[in-house]
């Protein structure tokens, strides 16, 4: 089978998050499967900031088993990214299936464009929550932006044949826009090979001289950071909390000023670590070696960095909002709380209190990813419905 993932950002721009690494997974598994598999995207670089666009990288480069296409962005507005070079490079070829995930972009509809054209099924994935996710309506910019995409989004909808969500929570939002008979679930999972990933000390690399909690993901307010930063304060002279530090990981998307004022002001700088734009070497080591991950986003729809943290037997203290709920279960993988920082901080004393709890919630991770929530099986799920679809 011949198969066009479309996404706005692939390698190398692994900070990009889970819409990178989901259709990344998929190309993976299909491809090593014999289908001939093609991700169209942008030429989004990461290597300094979060909107880098390189020119120098390949057009057309083999990974693998299977092509990455990259056309290069002439402009963006936010992470809008316009690339009108994706349109004749898909134009030129033939597919059994074009997927586009995250929807709200300018590939979604230059996919949904030739698959109307040629005829051929489309299937789309949002994960960047379609209505409610917070920063559409953040700043003035956002909200015009957000109105001039509602008919190229509704343009993709009305000519997919299939949706695919990976919980409850983003059904009920696409249900406000077609019949749920045109949505099917299909859990998000992750690539078990970055078990195998090379060990190494990731405490002598970074000079930490004690045990870490971790929090990972983009410098933005909508994943908690100001939360996590001030449950810390609250928390930093308490007894159980004099041999822990907080390492914090990621990348800039406008809220690493305000971080770095928030350390100085709360007197924790000697309780934070700070590694900015890591390596993906050192994020697989760092889950390796925490004591458990801290994620206490304002929103998510279905996250994978919980994921990954379970693949290494770790807890989770996550918030109670949106699809973080479909992902992990209170008690059971972890300990979910309201966005809140006295919550926070006592959930982070009551983990570092009990070692048991925290292994039995990390070993229950574990066994969700090993049998549910993993590459193979998304990718297992999402090749039946792609045969479904070319058979009908």
């Amino acid at each position: 089978m011949k198969i066009a993932l479309v996404c706005p950002a692939s390698l190398p721009a692994t900070q990009f998050g889970g819409i990178m690494f989901l259709s990344l997974d998929i190309a993976k598994e299909l491809s090593k499967n014999g289908h001939e598999v093609t991700i169209f995207t942008t030429d989004m670089d990461f290597a300094n900031n979060a909107k880098t666009f390189n020119k120098k990288l390949p057009r057309k480069e083999k990974i693998q088993d299977f092509f990455i296409n990259r056309s290069h962005v002439w402009f963006s507005i936010q992470l809008f990214f316009i690339n009108p070079g994706i349109y004749f490079q898909m134009k030129k070829e033939k597919f059994d299936v074009i997927h586009t995930i995250g929807i709200r972009s300018f590939q979604s509809f230059i996919a949904a464009i030739i698959a109307r054209k040629k005829n051929i099924p489309l299937v789309i994935s949002d994960q960047g929550g379609l209505t409610t996710h917070p920063e559409l309506k953040s700043n003035s910019t956002k909200r015009i932006l957000s109105k001039i995409q509602q008919p190229l989004i509704k343009f993709i909808i009305n000519t997919s044949r299939k949706i695919s969500v990976p919980n409850d929570y983003e059904k009920k939002i696409f249900e406000q826009f077609c019949d749920s008979s045109k949505i099917v679930t299909i859990r998000n999972g992750i690539n078990l090979d970055i078990m195998n990933f090379k060990n190494f000390n990731f405490k002598k690399k970074y000079n930490i001289k004690t045990n870490f909690i971790l929090f990972l993901g983009r410098f933005t307010k909508i994943k908690g950071i100001d939360l996590l930063l001030n449950a810390i304060g609250l928390i930093k002279d308490m007894p159980e909390f004099e041999k822990i530090i907080l390492v914090i990981m990621g990348v800039d998307f406008g809220f690493q000023k305000i971080m770095y004022r928030m350390i100085d002001d709360l007197k924790i700088s000697n309780k934070i670590l700070v590694i900015t734009n890591p390596a993906r070497e050192d994020v697989i080591q760092a889950y390796r070696e925490s004591k458990f991950l801290v994620l206490p986003s304002r929103w998510e729809l279905s996250p994978l960095t919980h994921l990954e943290a379970f693949a290494f037997r770790k807890a989770v203290i996550s918030t109670d909002v949106h699809g973080i709920p479909y992902t992990m279960k209170h008690n059971e993988h972890g300990l979910l709380i309201k966005p809140n920082a006295k919550f926070l901080g006592e959930a982070i004393i009551e983990l570092l209190n009990n070692e048991k709890m925290c292994d039995n919630f990390g070993q229950a991770g574990f066994d969700l990813v090993m049998n549910t929530c993993n590459s193979t099986k998304m990718a297992e799920n999402t090749l039946k419905l792609y045969k479904e679809l070319v058979n009908e």
